[in-house]
């Protein structure tokens, strides 16, 4: 996105990276980590912006869209599909392995993926564990219905997680959507096709 002229504001949402360390699954609710979205635009004097959110992001981004339209020019959800409909499961193996001693003690491959992951970014695994267990509010087709910004839709073809992509895309008006051939939920990510996908379509009219 730098490299294509646009300035990029990277937050780290609650209990991620720099930002405070909370262990109760109620501070971590997806509409209120959205206001967050939008007491950071606020306090950068942001009055609209191009919004991008992958997987557990994706879901506070529709709600950000969802509760401030004004605020949203054209958004991103990624790495969260048909699944921002009907729900995520398996988020109590996930806070298991990541409150584990080591893992290799975690025997779901899944769930051991996320645990990898929150080691190599040094993560706390606590606060991670609080924020998988909190109530994951499903967003009903009906409020989808009701977005008029320009959406686009990415997930990996293989990502079980996010859901299929097609779902999501005939909920919201005039979205589109990219399915990442042979990407799963932790590599779609990082794919080429994934940046020129967001470059494009922000770029786009």
């Amino acid at each position: 996105l730098a490299e294509a002229g646009r300035r990029v504001v990277v937050m780290d949402n609650r209990g991620h990276g720099q930002s405070q360390k909370l262990y109760d699954p109620a501070f971590y609710a997806a509409p209120e980590m959205a206001e967050d979205a939008r007491r950071l635009l606020d306090h950068l004097g942001i009055g609209r912006a191009d919004v991008m959110g992958y997987s557990m992001g994706a879901r506070i981004a529709a709600f950000l869209v969802l509760a401030h339209p004004s605020r949203v020019r054209k958004a991103v959800f990624a790495g969260l599909a048909s699944r921002m409909i009907t729900g995520v499961g398996g988020a109590e193996a996930i806070a298991r392995a990541l409150e584990a001693p080591d893992a290799a003690s975690v025997t779901d491959a899944g769930a051991r993926a996320f645990r990898f992951f929150a080691e190599q970014t040094r993560s706390d695994l606590r606060a991670l564990a609080a924020c998988i267990r909190s109530s994951r509010e499903r967003i009903s087709a009906v409020e989808l219905g009701g977005i008029s910004v320009p959406v686009l839709v990415v997930a990996g073809e293989k990502d079980e997680i996010a859901g299929d992509v097609e779902t999501l895309v005939s909920a919201i008006p005039g979205a589109g959507g990219v399915v990442l051939p042979n990407r799963n939920h932790m590599n779609a990510v990082g794919d080429r096709g994934y940046k020129e996908a967001v470059v494009a379509f922000l770029e786009g009219r």
